[in-house]
C-alpha cells in the first residue's frame, strides 16, 4: 500500500511510502510572488501525479496564538494548495492533529528534531535525513503518514 504524508508548510515536505518504506520524497515545491513565497501546485501535481498513492494524509493544522496575520495567511494559502492539489487529482485525503502522530511515535514533549532521530531509527539508510533543515521535514511527513 502507498501512503503519502504531507507536512503543508513552505518548509515541508511530502514522503511517499510503500509497504512503511520511503519510496519517494521532495520538499513543498514554492516559488516567489513579489516578497511572498508560496506552495508551487504545479510542481506539487507533477510530482504525485501517477504516484497511485492510494492515501494522502496531511498535517491537520490551525492559526497558533500569537503568530501574524500574514505568517498565517501564507501558511493557510500553502495548505489550501496542498489540499486543492490532492482533490484535482482525486487522492483520498485524511488528516492527523501534530499531537496525533507524535503521541504514536513517543515524540510528545520532545524537541523538533526529535522526529529526525525517531525516523532514523526507523529508516537509518535513508539518507536525506542526514541534512537537518531538510531532515526535519522529510522525517515529519514519513511519520506522519506512518502513524497515521
Amino acid at each position: 500500500m502507498r501512503r503519502m504524508g504531507i507536512d503543508p508548510g513552505l518548509s515541508g515536505a511530502v514522503v511517499i511510502l510503500e509497504d512503511g518504506q520511503p519510496i519517494e520524497w521532495m520538499r513543498m515545491p514554492t516559488y516567489m510572488i513579489g516578497k511572498s513565497n508560496r506552495v508551487n501546485g504545479a510542481a506539487l501535481a507533477s510530482f504525485i501525479n501517477g504516484s497511485e498513492v492510494e492515501l494522502a494524509i496531511i498535517e491537520q493544522v490551525h492559526a497558533m496564538p500569537k503568530q501574524g496575520v500574514t505568517s498565517m495567511f501564507t501558511f493557510g494559502h500553502a495548505c489550501g494548495t496542498v489540499m486543492g492539489v490532492l482533490g484535482a487529482l482525486e487522492i483520498p485525503v485524511a488528516s492527523i492533529t501534530p499531537q496525533e502522530w507524535k503521541k504514536r511515535a513517543g515524540l510528545v514533549g520532545k524537541d523538533k528534531d526529535a522526529a529526525r532521530s525517531k525516523a532514523l531509527e526507523i529508516w537509518p539508510h535513508w539518507r536525506v535525513l542526514d541534512k537537518k533543515g531538510e531532515g526535519q521535514a522529510m522525517a515529519d511527513a514519513a511519520l506522519i503518514a506512518r502513524f497515521a
